[in-house]
This record gives structure tokens, sequence and C-alpha cells, in this order.
């Protein structure tokens, strides 16, 4: 049967049965067929083919139709498309007519916004040119005609500026408005500066009306400001000197006799009769006014005050050379004000000094004024008018004091004191001691000496004359006396001062003296101890025995013999044991340990001559036939007899 089909049906059949039923495409198909295509019958085959043509035919037809509305619009939008052609084509018609016109313009912008920004840069360099070489309308009104405040400073601070910036100038190819702008800006600085003087003045004068001014801040920085015009800043330092030294004179008048307000702190003239209390209470009034004076003109006239809120101002070098020669210092300035209170203070102490103090006052007036001429010299400086005047009466005092003691030390020499029965230190080395030891205890508590050019202490100067006096008084008396009296009289003068370390050295030499007395007093007992027992002729002899080596032997010697030694040393036994009178007890002495030393050095020398004779006897080239009936007892045995 498939033989039997023809071939393109076969092909046909083919295509059919290889296709695949669930693809989609045919699924959709089918569907769509079924709309159309109910019945199955062979008429309705046959013409399936012209029923699909006609079902597409019908749909193209509703398609047509449904499209006309859109084809419609479309041509509108095609007319509008042509007339907007043909308005660009008017307009690039008329856009090229007018380009060559325009295009003048266009380059006469760019050119005039190229000058315009030359215009601007011009405008910013003359702001700048102006700012740095022009004063403003209200600094000049602020330098010429204004208050003087914080405004006139900064203007002319600005001035200081404006002439440095000028300067500048000077070294460009711009020389000579560098000169005209240096001149105008002179103009205006010299009469700000001589404004502000004035105005500085006036200030200062003001200073003069109250005891403790306050500054204010803006006086410092006037101050301050005139710095740079040394002549101008003289002016005002002398206004303030001026003031204050005729405030200060008023102020130390009314301290000498009216006192404090109220009448507290009472006036220093009503301790007049004190001299010590007088002298040193102007002393400290001038030394507490003082403090205060020297506050109050550094803060006024010192740069460093300044405040660190204010303009600082620069000193302009290479105009007067160095700005800073010639201006009035603190201390000038001070030595200024204290002038005025130099001469009631200098007339004052002048007249303590000749109402005759006594020794001692006029030694405490003497250093209570170099005391505080060393404390003043160290605010005050010391080449000053307050320091000389103190300096002077410091030399007044210390010569009041050298006129008293010279005329007591004459008097003493003239008529020296009778020395007592007991041998004690007459009562005028007392007293002088006294004196010596209140003038010592003085430095002590002033913990304070000065010296001489050559290096000594002038306050130990002072106290040796004091004791100088009391040696010759203790000499004089001691030339008609014993040894004794000369040591009650030293001792007396070297207890007070024993433990003042002012006094270490004079000490010394009071020591020095006393055991050289003492060694004197014990020879010469022991010289009249050996004579009374006759061993005193023998004594050469003794101790010369061993030095020659030909020398006869002692007891070949008459003065040796053994009979007369033997009675000698009898005396010696005697006297030693206390059997044939007693040593001598120094009681005369009046101090207990010199008493001492004097009777052990007595018992040291007695024990050491007879050391020397019973080494004498004891040797046999002195041919002593029986020594131990000579000697009988050993330099021990004697040693501890004088011991005890």
């Amino acid at each position: 049967m498939a033989a039997a089909l023809a071939p393109g049906v076969s092909r046909k059949l083919k295509k059919v049965l290889e296709t695949r039923t669930d693809n989609p495409d045919l699924l959709a198909s089918l569907g769509a067929l079924s709309t159309f295509y109910v019945q199955n019958t062979p008429q309705a085959r046959r013409n399936l083919k012209s029923s699909i043509e006609q079902r597409a035919l019908a749909i193209n037809r509703h398609f047509l139709d449904a499209s006309l509305p859109a084809h419609k619009a479309l041509d509108r939008v095609e007319g509008e498309v042509h007339a907007l052609n043909d308005s660009w084509k008017k307009i690039e018609e008329a856009l090229n007519s007018c380009s060559a016109s325009t295009g003048d313009i266009i380059s006469t912008t760019e050119r005039l916004q190229q000058e315009l920004e030359v215009i601007t840069q011009r405008q910013e360099i003359v702001s700048c040119f102006l700012r740095d070489y022009q004063l403003s309308n209200e600094e000049i009104n602020a330098l010429r005609e204004e208050e003087i405040d914080d405004k006139f400073f900064k203007a002319l601070l600005h001035v200081q500026e404006i002439h440095s910036n000028c300067k500048v100038l000077l070294r460009t190819h711009h020389q000579r408005a560098g000169l005209e702008l240096m001149d105008m800006m002179s103009v205006y600085q010299e009469g700000a500066y001589e404004r502000l003087c004035r105005w500085v003045q006036a200030e200062c004068k003001k200073l003069g009306d109250t005891d403790n001014p306050e500054v204010s801040e803006l006086l410092k920085m006037a101050v301050c400001c005139l710095k740079e015009r040394p002549v101008l800043f003289k002016y005002c330092a002398e206004e303030v000197a001026n003031m204050r030294h005729h405030a200060l004179f008023r102020r130390f008048i009314s301290a000498l006799t009216r006192g404090g307000p109220g009448g507290f702190p009472r006036p220093i003239e009503v301790h007049a009769h004190d001299p010590l209390r007088y002298v040193g209470e102007m002393l400290g009034w001038l030394h507490q006014a003082l403090a205060s004076e020297r506050e109050l003109i550094v803060v006024l006239l010192d740069p460093d005050a300044m405040t660190d809120s204010g303009p600082t101002f620069r000193r302009q070098s290479g105009r007067d050379g160095d700005s800073s020669k010639g201006e009035p210092d603190v201390t000038s300035v001070l030595d200024r004000i204290f002038e005025g209170a130099c001469r009631p203070f200098k007339v004052r102490v002048e007249q303590v000094l000749q109402s005759q103090p006594s020794l001692i006052v006029s030694f405490k007036l003497s250093n209570t004024l170099e005391f505080y001429c060393y404390t003043i010299s160290e605010l005050l400086g010391e080449d000053t008018a307050l320091c000389n005047t103190i300096w002077s009466l410091r030399d007044a005092a210390q010569q009041t004091f050298f006129n008293i003691l010279k005329s007591r030390g004459e008097k003493l020499l003239r008529y020296p004191p009778l020395v007592a029965v007991d041998l004690s230190p007459p009562p005028a080395v007392c007293e002088q001691a006294a004196e010596a030891q209140k003038s010592k205890g003085s430095l002590a508590r002033r913990g304070r000496t000065s010296s001489d050019p050559s290096g000594n202490s002038r306050d130990s100067i002072s106290v040796d004359a004091i004791l100088s006096k009391n040696l010759s008084t203790s000499i004089l008396s001691a030339e008609s006396s014993s040894k004794v009296y000369l040591i009650n009289c030293l001792s007396a003068i070297q207890e007070p001062l024993m433990g003042q370390e002012v006094a270490t050295s004079y000490v010394n030499n009071l020591r020095s003296m006393i055991e050289a007395h003492i060694c004197v007093l014990v020879d010469k007992e022991v010289d009249c101890i050996l004579r009374k027992c006759g061993l005193s002729n023998k004594m050469p002899y003794i101790k010369e025995y061993g030095s020659k080596a030909d020398a006869r032997p002692l007891a070949d010697i008459i003065e040796t013999s053994p009979q007369m030694l033997m009675e000698c040393l009898k005396a010696f036994y005697g006297i030693v044991t206390g059997t044939e009178g007693s040593l001598p007890e120094f009681e005369q002495l009046q101090v207990p340990r010199l008493r001492s030393d004097a009777c052990n050095g007595l018992a040291r020398a007695l024990a050491e001559s007879y050391e020397l004779i019973y080494s004498a006897v004891m040797d046999p080239n002195n041919s002593y036939p029986d020594p131990r009936s000579l000697v009988k007892h050993s330099p021990e045995q004697i040693r501890t007899i004088l011991e005890a």
C-alpha cells in the first residue's frame, strides 16, 4: 500500500507522523482552529484551506480598521515635522544673517571682560596699598582729636607699621613715593607722641595726689609707647619723680608729727626719748616706703610691665642710634623721690647723736644705720642720696661711739682704779666687759657684720676698742701688783664673751694671754718654793751635770754635797707633805678652773724638778755614797703626793 502511494503523499504522511503533538505551537494552532472549525465533515475538510484564508483575511481587515486612526495621527505628525523643518530653515537663515552682525558684539564683550579683570586686580592692589601705606579717616581722628584710648594706640601702631613699610619702597624705583609717605607719617607720629606726652604728664600729676596710686593699664601702655621717644619719656619720668618726691616728703613729715589716720600708728616723734626706737622707726618707715615706691615705679616705667593684651610697639633702630640711651632708670627716679626725706631724717638723727647717748646706744645706732644702709642699697642702689645720708650718719654714730670710748679710756688712764685687797677686777673692767657683751649680743641678733678695706670686721674693731681699754686699765693696775690680779681682770673680760662666734678670735687671744700669765705665776711660785728649800741655787748644777763629759761629780761640789743636799731635800719633803708649811693654792684666783690649772701646773713643775734631783742623785757618776739616804721618795711617790 505504501508502495502504491505517490512519493509526494508519502513524504507528507511521513512528515505528519513525525510531528510532535506536544509542541506548544501545534497546540496553540489547534486551539485557534477549534474556534471556527466546529464540524469535521468532508466538505469542511475540503474547505479548510479557504476557511483559514478567509479567517486570515478577516483578521487583516480588522487590523487595518484598527490601525487607521494611528495612520491618520502619523500623517498629522509628519505634517507638523515638515512644518518644523520649514521653521528651522527659516531660523537658520535668520541666524546666519545675524551671526555677521553679532560677531563684533562678542569680541567687544570678551575685551571688556578682560579689562574688568585687570581693573579688579588693580583695585585690590590699591586697597592693599591704602591699607599698608595710608591712614583711614577714623585713625586720623583718633590720633588728633579723640580721647586717648585703645583706638589711639592702634592708630599709632599703624603709623609705625606704615613708616616701616615705606623703607621697602625706598629700595625700589618708588623712592619719591616712599619719601613723601614717610614725611606724612612722621608728621602724624610726632603730633601723636607730643599729644601722648601731654596726656601722660597730666595723668602722672594725679599720681602725686594719693599715697598708694593705682596705675591704669592705659597709662602703662602710654609710658611704654613713649619709650620710642627718650626725650619725651624723660620728661614724663621727671614729672613722676617730682610728684612722688613732694608726696613722700609730706607723708614722711606727717608720719613724724601727726601719725596715721585717727592717730594710729602714733607719730614717730613720740618716741624721740628712746634713740634706738626713734631712729629704728624712721628707718623702718623709709624702708617700707621704698618698697612701695619701687613697686610703683617699676610697674610704671618698666616696659616689661606691659600687658600682653595691648599693642606691641617696636623700637625703630637707626633713627636716633640707641633709643634707650638717655632714658632715666628706676634707680635715678627713686633717688629723686627720696631726696626730700634725707634732710629731715638727717637732722633728727644728728639731734639724737648730739644728745650724748650712752656707749652701747651709740654702738647700736651705728649697727642699725649700717644694717638699713645695706638693706636699702639692695633696693635703691649704693650711690644714691638716701644711702649716702645713712652712711654719713653711720659714720657719725661710730665717731660718737669712739669719742665716748676715748674720753672714758683717757679718764681711766689718768685715774687707774685701785687694786682690791682680794685682787678682784675693778668695777670699770666689769662694766666695760658687760658693754662688750651687749655689743656682741646686738651683732649676733642682727646677724650681719661689715668689713673695712683691710678685711677686718668693723664691728670687731669697735668691740676690740672697748676691750683694749680694759687691758690697758688692767695692765696699769697690775704693774704694782701680782699676776693674779691681771689674770682675774682678763678672766672677767673673757667670761662674758665665751660661746659668741663673733668674739672667737678675741677670746682665743685672751685665753693665750691668761695661759701665759699662769705659766709665769707658776714659775714664780716654783722658784719661791725651791728658794725656800735651798734648792734654787743647786738646780743649775743638777741640770748641767750630764751635759759635760769631764764634769766633776756632784758629790764633790760644795753646793751639791750630800750633807747640804740632805737638808734641802728634808725641807722640800716637809713642804710637799705639809709638815713644814703648805703649797700655795692660789685662792685669790676667782675662776675655779684657772685656780685648778695653776695648782696642777705648780704640782707638775715641782714633780719635774724633783725628778731631775732624783736622777742626779741616783746616777753613779755623781759619787754619792748612799743615794737612798738622800732621796727617800721616788718621783712617782712625790707626784702622787702632789696630785692628792
